[in-house]
């Protein structure tokens, strides 16, 4: 799968921009302001109908304009697809293939997949358990469409759970029979993203640890671990057993949006391997490291997924934030390698991408922005 071509029109601080690209390494090269992550936003707007910068569409209208329209040309196996994302101000965004709307955005998710590596991703470290689990979501939405349907249904009925125990606090009323009308939604639906969780994570596992080791020379290692409620017990014994600390809280306490990943950093040492949390005790380069070698694990799920059968395209903003020269040389060799399709990249300066690829300038088009 390539994106030949990508159109902005008001697309947050581009009026107008227009840009064809070579089918292995783009580089986005430009002073800090002039708009490079901007680009790598359209394209994940265009694979994934939302920004993954800021979630309120409306903040994403250049100033003083009142809509924006993206066009992208996506190349995939024999077909060529059209992809047009408009947003009108004030009213409802419109995604359309090849001239024809898409009725349901959650539709489109998986059939033209992306990955994207950004500063911002340091919240799978160091944030709360919704950015893992986040992560999660996104890479098995992007092979199972069932998947995200389900999680948009339990997170419906776990909101209209959480509105009656909070309506029973008020009344001093308390409706047992509601809520086990909520539980035998919640209970399918629960049970099945847990069980596609554990799924994922043990395909997840084997590829991490081999990419850590690459990204990382080898110099330390690490790993996760799938933290969840429903290990121990299934959902609708959970629900039965939590039933007074729900109303005492007055929210759902217990359930797959409680789930997260326990990260560690596993030293090596004479002594044996100490896990420690990642979050408390890795350096800033341990822990970009975790993360890309997460989401290149990310990306090597989707592209063997039969929904996909694709290379996502792969989004890397400020591709050499945070790492040594080591770690830096040996992403772009991996990102330069055959596992890997059409990447798009942003950094302030050629140099790097340069050296790295010293004697393979055909693998790379520079692109200066601004």
């Amino acid at each position: 799968m390539f994106l030949n071509k990508l159109s902005l029109l008001n697309f947050k601080n581009h009026e107008e921009i227009s840009r064809s690209f070579s089918k292995k390494i783009n580089c986005f090269i430009g002073k800090n302001g002039v708009g490079k992550t901007n680009l790598v936003d359209a394209i994940y707007y265009l694979c994934l109908t939302k920004s993954y910068f800021n979630s309120v569409d409306q903040q994403n209208i250049l100033f003083g304009k009142d809509f924006f329209r993206l066009d992208g040309e996506v190349a995939k196996g024999a077909d060529t697809f059209n992809i047009v994302y408009k947003l009108p101000s004030n009213k409802r965004k419109e995604l359309s293939v090849n001239e024809v709307v898409v009725p349901k955005l959650s539709d489109h998710i998986g059939n033209f997949p992306c990955i994207i590596i950004s500063p911002d991703d340091s919240q799978l470290v160091l944030g709360s358990s919704e950015e893992r689990r986040k992560f999660l979501d996104g890479t098995i939405s992007q092979v199972n469409h069932e998947y995200l349907e389900w999680l948009i249904s339990y997170i419906k009925v776990l909101a209209q759970r959480n509105a009656a125990l909070k309506q029973f606090a008020e009344t001093r009323k308390i409706d047992r029979q509601l809520l086990e009308t909520y539980n035998r939604q919640l209970v399918p639906l629960g049970t099945k993203i847990y069980e596609a969780r554990k799924v994922v994570i043990e395909k997840l596992q084997p590829i991490f640890q081999t990419f850590y080791r690459e990204v990382s020379l080898e110099r330390e290692q690490v790993s996760f671990v799938y933290n969840s409620q429903l290990h121990n017990k299934p959902l609708d014994a959970l629900l039965h057993d939590n039933f007074d600390r729900d109303v005492m809280l007055q929210r759902t306490d217990v359930g797959i949006h409680k789930d997260d990943l326990d990260l560690y950093l596993t030293p090596k040492s004479p002594k044996g391997d100490l896990n420690s949390r990642m979050k408390k005790f890795g350096s800033q380069g341990q822990q970009k490291s975790f993360i890309i070698s997460m989401k290149l694990s990310q990306f090597e799920i989707i592209k063997n997924s039969g929904q996909a059968n694709v290379k996502p395209v792969l989004l890397i903003d400020d591709i050499f934030d945070k790492l040594d020269n080591d770690r830096s040389r040996k992403l772009v060799e991996l990102i330069a390698s055959d596992k890997f399709g059409q990447v798009f990249l942003t950094d302030t300066d050629d140099a790097h991408i340069r050296e790295a690829l010293k004697g393979k300038e055909d693998l790379f088009e520079i692109i200066r922005i601004g």
